[in-house]
Parts: C-alpha cells; structure tokens; sequence
C-alpha cells in the first residue's frame, strides 16, 4: 500500500476514521489506484481532497500504525530539489478547482469537523445507553428500582460528559477546519454552554446555557477564525500574542450572545420541527424513502451532512428518529450480501462477503458497499428497496436513538424507549435483512454479474 501511493516522496500526513485510512499525498498522479483496489484487505478506494481507502473498523488503526513505523523509517529522500509543500498547496488548489461544487464543499468541511468525534460518540452512548437499559430491564423483569444506584450513576456521569461538553469539541475541530486557533474554538463553543448566561437577559429575553447547540457553534467559530486571520494580518508581530486573541475573543463573544444564540436557536428549532414534522406527516412513506436513500447517500460521502441534524435533534428532543431509520441502509445491504453468498459460486465473491458480514451486522455498510453491492450494481438497487422496507417499520413504530455513531446490532444498547423500543428496532432490522435477501435472491443477482470475480 506504501508503494502505491507514491511513498514517502508522495505522503503529506494521513490519519483515519473509524473504517477509512486517508492519505493526503502531494501528486495524484503518482498514486496507482487499480493496484491499490487489489490489496487483499481494501474494500474500496475514494478520491476526495484525501485519498481514502476502506478497510473497516478495527483494521484500519493497525494499518495505520503499520504505516506510520514505515513512514518513519524510511530515509527516502527527493531527487529533484523540490518544494514539497509548494506542490501540495498547488495540488490542493486545483482539486477544489476540479472540485468547485459549492454542497461538496460544505459536506467535505463538515465531515472535517464530526467525524473526529465519532469514537467519542460511539463510546459515550453505548455507556449512556446502557445506563439507561439495565435499569428499565431489571425493573420490567424483577421489579427493582436501579435508577439510583451508584454504579448506574456513575455510567451517566462517564456517558453523558461528550453531550455535556460537545460544544467544545466541535468549536475546536471547527476552528482547525477553518484555520482559527483550536483552543479558541474551544472557547467560543464553551461560551454557548456557559452556565453563566442564564441570568443574562438580551433584547428583553434570558439567555439559555446551549441554546442554538451544533448550530450556533458552527456561525459562531467559522466568523471567529476569518476575524482571527484578519485582525493578525493587521496587528504588529510584537503585539500578536496579546492583541490578536483577545480582541478576536472579546468580537466573537459579543456577537455569539447578540447574533448567534438568537439565530442558532431559529435555526436548529426550525429544523427540529422540519424533521419532526416530515416523519410525523409522512409516516411509513417517510421512513421508506429516508432508509431507501442512505446507501447512495453513503456511496457519494453526502450522509456525512446529516451529523449536524443528527446532533442538533438529540439536542432539541434527547432522542433521533432518522438515524434509526437511515441505520436500515446497512441492514438491507447485509440481507442483499447474504442472498448472493447462497447463490453464488464464485468463489473470491463469496471471500469478500464471508470478510465484510460480520462488520456489516455490526453497522459498518462500506465494505460491503465498495467491494460487493456496488460493484455488482443491481444488487446494490435491491439492498436499497430492502432498507426503504426496514426504514417503514422503525417509521411505524417511531424508533429513535438517543445517540449516534454505531448501526446495526450494535445500535440496540442506544435505541430509546426501552423493550418497546428496542422490539420495534428488532422488527425494522429484521425486516430489512429479509426484505434485502428475497429482493436480492429472487430479482437483483444473476451469476453474470460477477465476472470480475472468480
């Protein structure tokens, strides 16, 4: 993989996300990507503004670490006296020229942004979830009150701190995106959250402690790092420790507690009551097309627009019912993968999917995505009408989490509501799963579909 993508020469930095190494190399053309889609163990390839292979969860942080001893040993040097970080500047610049399309851009910043934060949101709400399902079962089955147990306390206080401080770590990440000073971000996302404010009232109303949420840090820390790189390019270097972030602090605060709570909070009700409103009024219908359209979603990197709506709903309503619903994307593509494995014969197809099912009952769809479905294309068609399916029923039985990061199986410790709700997920996943396999079985594979496996 090292050599594939041009070696040390060619490497700028990489890093990864839960199931994807990214790669910033310094001259795509140097980068084989037929060669790299045929490692054993990559699912997929993407081309963005990074290179990111697909290996799934897990995995990648091995591989990453692999590379990194690999990286540091290697005493490659350049032939050519070159300015390495002048070509990747200008690499950079005509990408986003190639690249001009103003909603890609938005969804590239904002993954920048939530997607660092996923461990941390997987985490927080597994033990958040489980915080709240043990005592609703003990209690349902033997009829004992845990709620105020100390061990149960303790789960909330370790669960519940990401959604405490998650202004913060998005003002950070928001800041680094948008070339502010991170700990600044920080700060401007923890004015949001201050306490302090509650006794604060403008234009004749109090302040609320985290009102506008994801919403409101997002204007906030974007303005605050273009005021920071305005105000430096004007102050002396002498001047610049002191002058530089306190005058862009003291700007930033005003404007966060004048303009941006305000408008925050319009925004984030006004898409609360928008999502709300589309599942209450479309019903089944809703949820069969917000779960039919998640794989293609996935497929284009556009799902990742949806953290902050995620966020923002679990925020305004402490629970989201369209994650549940967009979680059938992966259940209809594991039903679609285990039709084709009953009947295939082919036997480097039946390695790739006998690989990826047990990530993919677990809620991570992209190495079945890029390296079964997809590639095959009609089965990737009837995985979708498998989860539209699934997504009706979790409609139905208006299903919400009460965190976001993890799918499938590994979703139930998070659904909100208890037995009831954790039967009516059973009821979408498991009907996903199986709408996924007879669409598959019956209508969406055919032997000669697969001629580039053997």
């Amino acid at each position: 993989m090292y050599k594939t993508v041009g070696g040390k020469n060619n490497i700028e930095s990489f890093f990864n996300c839960m199931t994807r190494l990214r790669i910033k190399v310094i001259d795509e053309e140097k980068v084989h990507i037929d060669a790299l889609k045929q490692i054993e163990g990559v699912a997929g390839v993407v081309q963005e503004d990074t290179l990111q292979i697909i290996i799934g969860p897990g995995k990648v942080n091995h591989v990453r670490e692999e590379l990194e001893k690999i990286y540091k040993n290697d005493g490659e040097e350049n032939e050519e006296d070159i300015d390495i970080k002048e070509i990747s500047k200008q690499n950079k610049e005509n990408f986003r020229k190639k690249h001009k399309n103003p909603l890609q851009q938005f969804i590239r910043r904002l993954a920048n942004i939530f997607v660092p934060i996923i461990p941390a949101l997987v985490a927080c709400g597994l033990i958040n979830g489980i915080s709240k399902a043990v005592p609703q079962i003990l209690n349902t089955a033997l009829g004992i009150d845990f709620t105020q147990h100390t061990f149960i306390l303790i789960l909330q206080a370790i669960g519940g701190v990401l959604f405490t401080y998650l202004a913060i770590l998005v003002g950070l990440n928001t800041a680094k995106e948008f070339g502010g000073t991170p700990v600044l971000g920080a700060i401007a996302g923890g004015l949001i959250i201050n306490p302090a404010i509650a006794d604060i009232s403008v234009f004749g109303e109090k302040l609320v402690p985290g009102n506008g949420g994801i919403v409101s840090v997002l204007l906030s820390v974007a303005l605050m790092s273009y005021i920071e790189k305005q105000i430096r390019k004007k102050v002396p270097a002498s001047l610049d420790i002191i002058v530089t972030p306190t005058t862009t602090l003291f700007i930033t605060g005003l404007l966060t507690y004048f303009v941006f709570m305000p408008v925050g909070g319009f925004i984030a009700r006004g898409i609360t009551q928008l999502l709300m409103g589309l599942l209450d009024v479309g019903g089944i219908a809703a949820g069969f097309i917000l779960g039919a359209s998640f794989l293609p979603l996935l497929a284009t990197g556009l799902h990742q627009g949806f953290f902050p709506f995620h966020l923002e709903l679990i925020n305004q309503t402490g629970n989201d019912p369209l994650f549940t619903i967009q979680a059938m994307g992966g259940a209809g593509q594991v039903g679609a993968a285990l039709a084709i494995l009953a009947r295939t014969r082919k036997k480097t197809l039946k390695r790739a999917i006998l690989g990826a099912l047990p990530v993919g009952f677990l809620g991570i769809g992209e190495p079945l995505l890029y390296g079964v479905t997809l590639p095959l294309g009609r089965p990737f068609l009837t995985a979708c009408l498998g989860a539209g399916v699934g997504g009706a029923v979790i409609a139905y039985f208006q299903v919400a989490s009460i965190s976001i990061g993890v799918a499938g199986l590994s979703l139930f410790p998070l659904i909100d509501g208890g037995l009831n709700g954790m039967f009516g997920y059973a009821a979408g996943i498991l009907t996903a799963y199986g709408c996924g396999f007879l669409f598959t079985y019956f209508f969406g594979f055919k032997e000669t579909l697969a001629g580039q496996f053997k």
